[in-house]
């Protein structure tokens, strides 16, 4: 075979050994959204020692038994079962694939134990019907999908229902001038980066669609892992319906700030709140 032949063959062949190599995945193509969503957004332990802590000071006796509404991958009631050994959870939500993740991934990771006392619902919030419970929670704004003052009054309602004589309800909310904003934050995690995206805001009816994008070091994204469309509410009108649904009181605590204006998640009761660009704070609820 002339030489010149040869080095042509030995190319194509090298070229093709190579072509047959497979691609490293991206790290977007491979990544769980359940899993960067626990890591980036949620801290259940906190929320966790929250109730706990409060519920002690408010009605001077321990919390056992804990609902999380809205529950998702049930990580916080996982984390309350966990918590101490006669401590008890339900969660509840109405997507199958979520709390599939959530049986796989936190309920089999606990020890045996503490998993027989998590009762998983694959249900409806409004219209489910579980045993009286000393705390509810409802965190991360999930409620804010009744964009109604019916359907959530209607919720309320059913929460209080659900709660025993001295039962507590925990919800979460945010706001400030930021909050009415089109507007993206991003904020580094290990690993990745979190990127919130409020993509639409109605003044009107303070319709929001929001978005939460992940963004990896090799470039790749997972766009649009979560899409919310809610209500922004507003801590007056949740506290009048709140109280209208039965509650007799309803506290505030807000989060304070670190030496940069950032949340440095600590919670204080207070009377009045900051005017911030943007800010978190818990509400209870009591019966």
């Amino acid at each position: 075979m002339p030489t010149a032949t040869k080095k042509h063959s030995e190319s194509k062949r090298r070229q093709k050994k190579r072509g047959d190599r497979p691609k490293k995945p991206k790290m977007a193509d491979t990544a769980d959204r359940h899993d960067l969503y626990q890591r980036s957004v949620q801290c259940v332990e906190d929320e966790v020692a929250f109730i706990d802590e409060r519920f002690r000071e408010i009605r001077g006796r321990e919390a056992r038994s804990v609902r999380e509404d809205f529950c998702g991958t049930a990580a916080m009631a996982c984390a309350w079962a966990a918590h101490a050994p006669n401590a008890t959870a339900v969660g509840v939500d109405i997507d199958p694939e979520v709390l599939a993740w959530g049986r796989a991934h936190n309920l089999a990771a606990l020890p045996e134990d503490a998993r027989g006392r998590v009762t998983l619902i694959e249900g409806d919030v409004l219209t489910v019907q579980t045993e009286p419970v000393d705390a509810i929670a409802a965190m991360n704004f999930s409620y804010w999908l009744f964009m109604d003052r019916p359907t959530l009054l209607a919720y309320f309602r059913s929460l209080r229902a659900a709660l025993k004589p001295d039962g507590l309800l925990f919800l979460d909310a945010y706001g400030g001038y930021e909050a009415h904003q089109v507007i993206e934050e991003e904020r580094d995690c290990e690993g990745f980066t979190y990127i919130w995206d409020q993509a639409d805001f109605d003044p009107i009816t303070h319709r929001m669609q929001c978005y939460i994008h992940f963004h990896f070091p090799d470039k790749s994204k997972m766009e649009r892992a979560f899409s919310y469309v809610w209500r922004l509410w507003s801590l007056p009108e949740l506290k009048e319906l709140l109280l209208e649904a039965g509650f007799t009181e309803v506290q505030f605590w807000w989060e304070g700030a670190d030496e940069d204006g950032d949340g440095n998640g600590v919670f204080e009761r207070v009377e009045r709140g900051d005017a911030d660009a943007g800010w978190i704070c818990y509400l209870i609820a009591a019966v």
